[in-house]
C-alpha cells in the first residue's frame, strides 16, 4: 500500500521568513541547553502540525555522509530509564492497530527482510550531534507488510523501557527512516537500543525510540503523543 502526501516547493527556512514565524531558541527542562534556529525551528502547536505537513516532502532524501566522516565516539548514550533486559530468543515486534495484517515478527524474520544502510547526522535536542552509520530495515517495509488501512495517519511506538512516541505516517514512510539493528557496521549495542531502534535524519533524537517492541498504526493522534511531548516538547520535531 502506498500512502501519498502532497508535496510543496516551499522550503522550510523560506516559509518561516515569509510567514514571520521564526525559529526560536528555547530551553527544555531536562536538558539545560538551548536549541538554535539553524538546527530546528520551533513553531507553536497546533499550527505546527499543519505547517510541517505542508512543507515536508515525504520522499525527499537527505544527503548522507562518507565512511570517513563517521564519528564513533560522538553518539552519547542517554537513557529514559535503565537499559532494559530483552531476551532475543523471545523477542517479538508487534505491529497492530488499524491494519489488515497484524504482525508478530522475530528478530530473525526482521533481519531476513531487505536491508538498508545510511550514514546520517543524529541531532539531539540537548544541542549535540553525531554522524552515525545505521543499518536495518526500512520502516516502510514493515508497514507495508501490516497492510495499513486507508485512513492511517500516525504511528505509535512502544519501547521495552516504557518509553512511547508517535510519528506522522509520512515521516514513518520516509525511505531513510529505519528500524536499525546495526550501528557503524556492527551489531547494535543494547545501550543504543538493541535489538531495534528508530533511526532517521528527519527527526530530532527524542523521536527515535530505542528498544522498540510495538508499532500501532492509527487514524488519530491521542491525548498522549510521546513521553517528552506530553511534558511540553514539540511533537513534530522535524529537521
Amino acid at each position: 500500500m502506498i500512502i501519498r502526501v502532497n508535496r510543496s516547493l516551499i522550503k522550510r527556512r523560506n516559509f518561516l521568513q515569509l510567514s514571520g514565524v521564526s525559529g526560536i531558541s528555547f530551553l527544555l527542562g531536562g536538558c539545560g541547553t538551548p536549541i538554535f534556529e539553524d538546527i530546528v525551528g520551533k513553531l507553536s502547536e497546533p499550527l505546527n502540525q499543519n505547517v510541517e505537513k505542508l512543507i515536508f516532502k515525504s520522499q525527499k532524501p537527505v544527503p548522507e555522509f562518507s565512511l570517513s566522516e563517521i564519528e564513533p565516539e560522538a553518539l552519547i548514550i542517554n537513557s529514559f530509564r535503565n537499559t532494559p533486559i530483552i531476551d532475543l530468543e523471545k523477542y517479538r515486534l508487534i505491529v497492530n492497530g488499524e491494519v489488515n495484517n497484524p504482525l508478530s515478527l522475530s528478530l530473525t524474520e526482521i533481519q531476513a527482510l531487505p536491508s538498508s544502510s545510511m550514514i546520517i547526522r543524529h541531532v539531539c535536542v540537548e544541542g549535540w550531534a553525531a554522524i552515525v552509520q545505521w543499518g536495518g530495515v526500512r520502516l516502510q517495509e514493515i508497514i507495508a507488510l501490516a497492510q495499513p488501512k486507508d485512513n492511517v495517519q500516525y504511528a505509535y511506538f512502544k519501547s521495552a523501557d516504557g518509553y512511547y512516541e508517535s510519528w506522522d505516517i509520512a515521516s514513518a514512510l520516509h525511505p531513510q527512516t529505519l528500524l536499525a539493528y546495526q550501528k557503524n557496521g556492527d551489531v547494535l549495542p543494547k545501550e543504543n537500543g538493541a535489538p531495534l531502534r528508530l533511526a532517521s535524519p528527519i527527526k530530532l533524537g527524542y523521536k527515535q525510540s530505542k528498544w522498540v517492541t510495538q508499532i500501532t498504526l492509527v487514524s488519530y493522534l491521542s491525548l498522549f503523543k510521546g513521553y517528552w511531548e506530553d511534558q511540553g516538547y514539540e511533537w513534530f520535531a522535524g529537521l
